[in-house]
């Protein structure tokens, strides 16, 4: 199927969000990967984990992105002395009247970057999740309600582990993709020295763009709405169902496999891979999902979600790998 022949006539709200997207490509050289995946968890309404090596445009794409949109944003730097009160808030007493008063903490933004998020204990964890699944704050007997949009986009590092907590699974569950990103090659690496040496040259201009205006939320939201419009023909549907459905009993596609596997996806990836996949074609302009953009973003959504056994541990087996021959097994419609 020749998908770029499928494109639909462009909407306003899509030219609003590609311009968005071209305007975050301008600053963040070869990393489009990310840089779509970014655009589809805000499509989709869910959060992001971005895990690279240092100096990878991680946190800075995540700035950049933040600066599109109209919308406040946040950034926190997750420390081991880091506690939940830094993330929620606190009450204050005012001696004034004798009574307290709720301080808002850095999660009553819309946007979250959660900078180094492994690197905090499990009570700042605890309170992270809970605003991230019930998009809400408990504070003593009082709880908050969060803005209507609220993305947690969290960046950790694979190779420095001293001194990290690992995140809870049922916490990774909750963000709809986990992203890796790669070095970029040698065009891009100079491209990316061309652009630096240019915002030395001008630092104000540096993340100004002729002509682009923010992303507003009505904006964003009449996306959303027009992302679950996307069609998806019910063999599509079965397709992906049935790649979820492998990650929990796959001795049906090999005991290989089986033997890999401890634990697989919940019915959460089911719904993030459906409203990705909608999102990615949407971007496409496109008004249908193709078999390739489940594909794509099966990586990005079950990678995260998936508990390997000791025996893949020992062979050198990752969830990617899994991942690719689980796709190369299970039918294609």
């Amino acid at each position: 199927m020749n998908l770029s022949m499928q494109k639909t006539p462009i909407s306003t709200t899509q030219a609003a969000v590609l311009s968005l997207k071209n305007y975050i490509n301008q600053h963040i050289i070869g990393q489009e990967g990310l840089v779509e995946r970014m655009c589809v968890a805000l499509l989709a309404d869910g959060h992001i984990l971005v895990e690279g090596a240092p100096g990878l445009a991680k946190t800075r794409a995540i700035n950049i992105l933040s600066k599109g949109i109209a919308a406040d944003f946040h950034r926190v730097q997750f420390t081991p002395d880091l506690l939940p009160a830094d993330l929620t808030g606190t009450e204050i007493f005012r001696p004034q009247n004798g009574s307290f008063e709720f301080q808002k903490g850095p999660l009553f933004h819309n946007l979250i970057l959660a900078d180094e998020i492994n690197r905090s204990p499990a009570k700042v964890q605890a309170a992270l999740l809970e605003a991230m699944a019930e998009r809400q704050i408990t504070v003593g007997k009082a709880t908050y309600p969060l803005p209507e949009l609220f993305m947690v986009m969290a960046t950790q590092n694979p190779i420095e582990q001293e001194g990290t907590y690992p995140l809870p699974e049922a916490q990774l569950d909750r963000f709809l993709l986990h992203v890796t990103v790669a070095y970029p090659d040698a065009i891009h690496e100079k491209a990316i020295l061309h652009l630096v040496r240019a915002e030395a040259q001008q630092p104000q201009s540096a993340t100004q763009v002729t002509d682009f205006e923010p992303l507003s939320q009505a904006t964003l939201f009449a996306a959303r709405q027009e992302v679950l419009n996307i069609y998806m023909a019910e063999n599509l549907e079965n397709y992906l169902l049935q790649i979820v459905l492998a990650t929990r009993n796959p001795a049906v596609y090999g005991q290989d496999l089986a033997s890999w596997l401890q634990f697989g996806a919940s019915p959460r990836a089911s719904i993030a891979l459906d409203r990705c996949a909608r999102a990615k074609a949407w971007l496409a302009q496109r008004d249908f999902v193709a078999p390739e953009d489940i594909q794509d973003l099966a990586y990005d959504v079950l990678r995260h979600r998936l508990i390997l056994s000791y025996e893949a541990e020992a062979e050198g087996i990752t969830a990617d790998h899994f991942i690719s021959e689980l796709l190369a097994r299970v039918a294609v419609p």
